[in-house]
């Protein structure tokens, strides 16, 4: 679209059927092989679908994983971190040249997919690269996964015929799951030129809020777009998580200077790399500005501190076109009186407010607020009915 960014590799995707397609897609599928999707695979079946995995049209082949793994670019040469792969076990593995019907894991038909290719599932490689140097103790959660998952990989283009295939679940949010071509529709409405991203699996607390309000100061607009799909056991609900993100907005944020959507995309805690990857997916939402801060999509301590800020300095700059937004670690400082970093404020020893995690869940889950100076009232007490059930 005439005055946003360009999606990655030239052309916003669609492979989402709709009318009499539709319906003969659903025809076909009652005849056709079933291959049951597991929760990450039916999140990139949906992320492939409306075009936020730009240009992929399906699954990857041999070649693109390849490459992927070894240099993070696809065999095209357009940069990419990491494989969206659909395996299966080698028995299950359907013919090439087949078509097979793909179904959530509720049991609603969600694509039929021609397969183009079958190739061994190099679970090492893709492991290697999640872990991008960090020893294997076992524990890693998007390692583990990978290893769990078949030996065989099937590749090809998919045709989407439900996009959300379960509207009445928790985390369906269908008012705010916008597709790319939407949030650029809104864009365009809006006037904004410039936007800013923001990329979060956990409610907003005060430091992620002075983030997104130092993105703000410099472009035309911001998108909080929370990852919704397959994450970790332990972490917040996604519902829980979208009454803080709406009622922190409502109280501090310019609303037509803000737009919150979620994004359908599956957590891989793969650090770096997946710090690539969902800037060129906010890319493909239209998004020009994307926030990386310490640790993004970090898990544990496999991963430098600002190792996922680093890896873009040796990005295609031309290729990537995103500019990524490189914020070090902020907290309030209380001589300040207001949130500072070590680029802006002195370290001075006891200072800064900053709790772990930890911490924090076990003030929640005795009904206590954490101090205004870490999260907001309303926030805290959204997150203590969630933790103590009440």
């Amino acid at each position: 679209m005439a005055g946003l960014i360009e999606p990655h590799g030239g052309v916003l995707v669609n492979q989402v059927a709709e009318g009499g397609v539709r319906d003969a897609l659903i025809k076909e599928a009652e005849s056709l092989p079933r291959l049951d999707l597991s929760h990450k695979q039916s999140c990139d079946a949906e992320m492939i679908g409306i075009g936020a995995f730009s240009p992929l049209k399906g699954f990857m082949g041999k070649a693109d994983f390849d490459s992927v793994v070894g240099s993070m670019k696809l065999a095209d040469g357009n940069i990419w971190p990491l494989p969206i792969t659909l395996s299966v076990d080698k028995a299950d593995a359907p013919a090439v040249g087949s078509r097979v019907a793909l179904y959530a894991p509720n049991g609603t038909l969600q694509a039929v997919m021609t397969v183009e290719e079958v190739y061994p599932h190099d679970r090492k490689a893709e492991a290697n690269a999640i872990l991008n140097g960090a020893e294997d103790d076992g524990k890693h959660p998007g390692v583990e996964a990978v290893k769990a998952e078949g030996d065989t990989c099937i590749a090809g283009p998919i045709e989407v015929v439900n996009v959300c295939v379960d509207p009445e679940g928790p985390e369906a949010f269908l008012d705010h799951r916008l597709t790319p071509a939407q949030t650029r529709a809104e864009f365009e409405k809006r006037g904004w030129k410039t936007v800013s991203a923001f990329q979060t699996r956990n409610p907003i607390h005060r430091a992620h809020e002075y983030l997104c309000k130092c993105a703000q100061e410099i472009t035309d607009g911001l998108l909080i777009h929370p990852l919704v799909g397959e994450t970790k056991p332990g972490d917040i609900p996604a519902d829980v998580r979208m009454r803080c993100y709406q009622r922190l907005i409502k109280d501090y944020f310019v609303d037509e200077r803000t737009l919150l959507s979620v994004m359908p995309a599956a957590m891989r805690y793969a650090g770096p790399r997946e710090a690539i990857l969902h800037a060129l997916v906010r890319k493909n939402y239209g998004v020009t500005h994307f926030i990386v801060g310490r640790d993004h999509a970090g898990v544990g301590s496999y991963y430098g501190t600002y190792d996922a800020q680093d890896i873009f300095n040796d990005l295609d700059k031309e290729n990537l076109k995103i500019e990524p937004l490189k914020f070090e670690h902020a907290a309030f400082s209380k001589k300040a009186q207001g949130m500072v970093s070590g680029k802006t404020f002195p370290k001075i020893e006891g200072d800064q407010i900053f709790l772990s995690g930890t911490k924090v869940r076990e003030m929640l889950s005795r009904g206590e607020r954490p101090p205004g100076e870490f999260t907001r009232p309303e926030v805290a007490d959204i997150l203590i009915e969630w933790a103590t059930g009440a």
